[in-house]
């Protein structure tokens, strides 16, 4: 599997409250982040795969609708994870 408990525990000691704080926005959006990050560097290599490709494009919407939220709840945190995550905007 991609994504072993220890990169887990990882990600959301970097990003969440705590390691096995899995509901913070700031956590689902790392763990989308480093998922996304997975599918993209596997449809570099496997182009025809339209399933990974739906479930790519499923992902970076739940995440862009979590920074959404993110944003409008406290500006302050949005920026921080954008600036965390190097993601655009």
């Amino acid at each position: 599997m991609y994504l072993s408990k220890e990169k887990k525990h990882e990600i959301l000691a970097g990003h969440g409250k705590v390691q096995t704080d899995t509901g913070s926005s700031e956590g689902q959006i790392a763990l989308f982040s480093y998922r996304i990050s997975h599918l993209t560097a596997h449809l570099k290599q496997n182009r025809k795969d339209f399933g990974t490709q739906r479930a790519l494009q499923r992902l970076v919407g739940k995440r862009r609708s979590l920074l959404n939220y993110l944003k409008n709840m406290d500006i302050e945190r949005y920026r921080a994870i954008i600036k965390t995550l190097n993601l655009r905007k």
